[in-house]
């Protein structure tokens, strides 16, 4: 089956009904969203699977941030749905965790790393004397248990980023949205997130939507990759390229991209960038 025989093969199945316990975890129904009078993203159908993770790429303005906020319901589509378990998203839920690129303005920088974690738990009304070990739980997962007494801008970029992920964990969300979130940090610590990131989803069990601009990054993370299009013409969905990866698990920085498969679909996605572009 080609690319485009995937694509339409998975955006074309039938919707269950609303509520079933036959439905993907998220689906996109068609979803169009314009801003300012112009068309971001044109109807758009995909569905996520639960235990996914979905990377999503794309030239800048091809709509894959609004995506993610029409996801969360931060952003209302146009015309289509967003449904979660066949409901539509109407409105913003603790079960849905959503991690910026600009970590240092998500974190609070008067309070501790702990203290950060913490909001995330005061927010959800969670008791007070379950915070302390909520916290230690999560930052431990992250690598940063050692780190609990300091503040923000105490800690490098990775690090920070660290304590961004661990407060959207304490939320026990079932569905992580995350927008670039090492798009600012330096090649090996971003590989090392990268690393860190799977392992979490596997532990977990999260169903995880990643937007990148790094098609490595995409293929190293993803069991699928979805590629949009920016101003896809009358009629035509943003939706552009859907690849299965099916190298295995677990991955590896080194092995992982020497593999044929990465290098062959990096080519293809490489290939259809600079087509767009084009």
């Amino acid at each position: 089956m080609g690319a485009s025989d995937f694509v339409t093969a998975r955006a074309g199945t039938a919707a269950a009904p609303s509520g079933s316990a036959d439905a993907p975890l998220l689906r996109f129904d068609a979803v169009n969203i314009r801003l300012g009078g112009r068309e971001i993203l044109s109807p758009t159908s995909f569905d996520v699977a639960r235990g996914e993770f979905v990377c999503i790429v794309g030239a800048s303005g091809c709509g894959k941030t609004t995506l993610l906020r029409a996801a969360s319901a931060l952003v209302v589509p146009s015309g289509g749905r967003v449904l979660r378990h066949g409901v539509p998203v109407t409105a913003p839920s603790r079960e849905i965790a959503f991690v910026f690129q600009d970590y240092g303005r998500a974190l609070l920088p008067w309070r501790t790393v702990e203290g950060n974690v913490r909001l995330a738990l005061e927010a959800a009304h969670v008791p007070a004397a379950e915070h302390a070990a909520r916290a230690a739980e999560v930052l431990a997962k992250v690598g940063l248990a050692a780190h609990a007494a300091r503040f923000p801008l105490q800690l490098s970029g990775g690090m920070q980023q660290r304590v961004q992920i661990a407060r959207c964990l304490a939320q026990r969300p079932e569905l992580m949205l995350m927008d670039e979130p090492f798009g600012a940090l330096d090649a090996l610590t971003r590989q090392g997130l990268q690393d860190e990131l799977a392992r979490l989803v596997r532990e977990d069990g999260l169903t995880v939507i990643f937007v990148t601009h790094d098609l490595e990054e995409a293929i190293y993370l993803g069991d699928r990759v979805i590629a949009l299009q920016a101003n896809p013409g009358p009629g035509r969905p943003s939706l552009a390229r859907m690849i299965e990866v099916t190298i295995p698990r677990p991955r590896d920085q080194l092995t992982t991209r020497e593999h044929p498969e990465f290098l062959r679909l990096r080519r293809e996605l490489f290939a259809f960038i600079e087509q767009g572009h084009a």
